[in-house]
């Protein structure tokens, strides 16, 4: 697959699984406009290229909260400027929690809805025109927990189902004018799961639970979940539209 000259922005793209997806359109030509909260972590994630092929490739930034649809307008139109126009957008911006039911507050709600879902959904409304203009697509990240339920996470599953059924209903209603498909990756070694370990309290115990969660007997690598986005993404997937594809190692089989 190659990206020679494409205009991507990958929100929540300076770390975990958007970082990764990043690198690998910059691998493949791509220019690549990074989503994130902070210009540090731009920076960081810029000089994480040092000294390595990708060090002259094109990193712009888009500094700014995802989740509101002015936030995410402005998103946008920052990537767009400096991009000079869009050809693929990554909706990877996420926040993830594990909160028990009884302990779920309206903050946690708000916040968990309004990154994961309001990100998404007010993203690709932004984006739509200028990938209406290029022939551009659409690849949001939802999880397994958005389509089998993840104790004690009953908000975050609500808020990956949620980016699953918009995936569907807007491959509907965009059908002809842009491409969208959703992938689903199941535990990743990010820093994001490390967190959720050591908030457990029992950090040990709980990684070994996420590898041993999916047949394959192990958690996946940000690289793995990088590839299947590229490839929705990529011509190739040209008749792929509407697609959800599970990247989790088998873990939804087993539920």
């Amino acid at each position: 697959m190659t990206f020679t000259g494409q205009r991507v922005l990958v929100t929540g793209g300076a770390r975990g699984i958007g970082a990764a997806t990043a690198r690998r359109f910059l691998e493949q030509g791509a220019r690549v406009a990074i989503g994130a909260r902070r210009e540090a972590s731009v920076e960081a994630f810029r000089d994480s290229l040092a000294n390595t092929e990708l060090a002259s490739a094109t990193v712009e930034s888009a500094v700014g909260e995802i989740g509101t649809q002015a936030e995410c307008r402005a998103v946008v139109e920052t990537a767009v400027a400096r991009l000079g126009g869009l050809d693929i957008l990554v909706n990877c911006a996420g926040v993830f929690e594990e909160v028990p039911f009884e302990a779920v507050t309206q903050e946690h709600w708000d916040s968990t809805f309004r990154v994961n879902v309001g990100g998404t959904f007010f993203c690709l409304q932004a984006a739509l025109p200028h990938l209406e203009a290029s022939g551009g697509n659409v690849v949001n990240l939802g999880s397994d927990a958005g389509l089998i339920g993840f104790p004690p996470s009953s908000v975050y599953s609500g808020a990956k189902a949620a980016v699953v059924n918009l995936t569907r209903a807007l491959a509907l209603e965009l059908a002809g004018r842009i491409r969208i498909n959703c992938v689903c990756p199941g535990n990743v070694e990010t820093d994001m799961i490390q967190h959720a370990a050591e908030a457990s309290g029992e950090p040990h115990a709980y990684l070994d639970a996420a590898h041993r969660r999916a047949p394959l007997q192990r958690m996946g690598k940000p690289q793995e979940i990088a590839d299947a986005v590229l490839y929705l993404a990529s011509p190739q997937a040209g008749f792929t539209h509407g697609a959800i594809l599970s990247v989790d190692g088998g873990g939804v089989c087993g539920f």
